[in-house]
């Protein structure tokens, strides 16, 4: 039994059996532990040294809560949201509630994207623009499970592809650099031309997973309760009677801009929600006796997500230190022969169920690139086709994994009124429209390039 395997399938069937992920995360983590070999001690010792790596994440939504319920109070989602349930009218025919609806998510789209590659904020957007647009949603009765597929699609696909923002660190700085560094003595090199090409392949199976939860899985309406969003829990604050004012929206958008702007500056998305949040005070958005009570509103809205990126990160260090990494990557090799095709596939599945467990392909493929790179040369793949293949193998890791940041912003935008399942709305939709596209395309690039 490989400790790998068995952890992720044992956190993966707590989870869809709507147990707490951080306490899945844990268990998978003891159950690969002691099958690995280790003690509960150093099971508990790794797990413990892992859990410091997502801390810095988990403090980073903590604070994007509190800026995005402070935003709550300045007027200005009731504006956004007011404007867009304007444009459907009283009685919207079915053919404008359409239009509405597709503008709403191709507009999100792009605004995913641009923040991978065009303005890298990565989620931090998604606190802020998200919860104000589910009165709208709910009118739409639009399905929030093709909401999380587009926000996924665009956290994801934009930096497999395009090497500008976060693509330039993820083609160039880490899959670039470790497949040249596990090729170097091999004779194997990769130039930055042939990354885009290459990850073109496993995209675009991306791209067809997305209009086939857009336009056919999550086309049917679906009904959610008009509940009040990211302000109810606040003491001081009473649904309904803060109104959008001039002063309001302007410090609103000051805020989010100087936020943006640190964020970008400074690389911290903490000290940007600081900034956005100060800024409110000052501007007397919200009164500074309620300062303390909308700062704990924020951070209790997004302390699961936190809690979910710390534990991840202890389940990735238990998993290196049981050393079945490895283990799970070489006695594949034993079962695939001379077989190339049964060697592509099975090193796709080695890659699903090293990264499900990760959640992060930036943090994989240090890990496969090692590993997968001699393989492929002994298998005789093409340098394109050892870039598909890592490549494709790390992102399964952000697509589709319940400890991804991927899976988890979305839900932590669309779940701020409690209608969004993290597993059943967000993580299973993902996998089925882009895991299983990726291994299949990614397959299919192995082979051709």
């Amino acid at each position: 039994m490989n400790a790998v395997i068995i952890a992720v399938l044992v956190m993966v069937g707590l989870s869809l059996a709507r147990v707490s992920v951080v306490f899945a995360l844990v268990v998978g983590a003891l159950v690969g532990g002691l099958i690995g070999g280790l003690s509960v001690e150093q099971t508990l010792g790794a797990f413990n040294d892992g859990v410091g790596g997502g801390a810095k994440v988990a403090l980073a939504y903590a604070t994007l809560g509190a800026f995005a319920v402070a935003i709550s109070r300045s007027g200005l989602p009731d504006l956004l949201a007011r404007r867009l349930i304007s444009l459907l009218g009283q009685e919207a025919t079915a053919n404008q509630q359409a239009v509405v609806k597709y503008l709403m998510l191709g507009s999100v789209l792009l605004v995913a994207i641009s923040s991978q590659n065009l303005i890298p904020v990565h989620i931090a957007f998604i606190p802020i623009l998200i919860p104000p647009l589910l009165k709208v949603m709910n009118q739409l009765r639009l399905d929030r499970r093709a909401v999380a597929c587009t926000l996924t699609f665009g956290l994801t696909a934009p930096y497999m592809l395009l090497p500008v923002g976060f693509g330039a660190i993820f083609l160039n700085d880490i899959l670039l650099a470790n497949i040249n560094q596990a090729g170097e003595a091999l004779g194997l090199e990769v130039s930055r031309g042939m990354l885009p090409l290459a990850m073109g392949v496993p995209v675009g199976g991306m791209a067809l997973g997305l209009l086939v939860a857009v336009f056919i899985s999550y086309r049917r309406p679906r009904d959610y309760d008009n509940a009040e969003v990211g302000t109810t829990n606040v003491p001081h604050h009473e649904p309904g009677t803060h109104k959008p004012h001039t002063l309001g929206l302007v410090m609103s958008v000051l805020a989010i801009m100087a936020a943006l702007g640190i964020q970008l500056w400074t690389g911290s998305m903490i000290l940007g929600g600081l900034v956005g949040f100060a800024l409110l005070s000052v501007g007397g958005i919200f009164k500074w006796r309620e300062a303390d009570d909308l700062f704990t509103s924020g951070m209790r809205m997004m302390a699961l997500i936190g809690f979910i990126m710390i534990s991840a990160s202890g389940f990735a260090s238990v998993m290196n230190a049981t050393g079945h990494i490895e283990t799970l990557v070489h006695s594949s090799v034993e079962v695939i022969g001379d077989n190339r095709g049964l060697a592509a596939l099975l090193m796709l599945l080695v890659g699903l169920f090293i990264t499900l467990g990760i959640g992060s392909s930036f943090s994989t493929i240090p890990i496969i690139a090692a590993i997968f790179v001699p393989l492929a040369v002994q298998f005789g793949f093409s340098p394109l086709a050892t870039v598909v293949l890592v490549g494709t193998a790390a992102a399964l890791g952000d697509a589709g994994s319940p400890a991804s940041d991927s899976t988890l912003g979305p839900t932590s935008g669309l779940n701020v009124d409690r209608q969004h399942d993290h597993i059943w709305d967000s993580v299973v939709p993902t996998f089925l429209h882009y895991n299983i596209p990726l291994i299949g395309f990614g397959w299919l690039g192995a082979m051709v390039l």
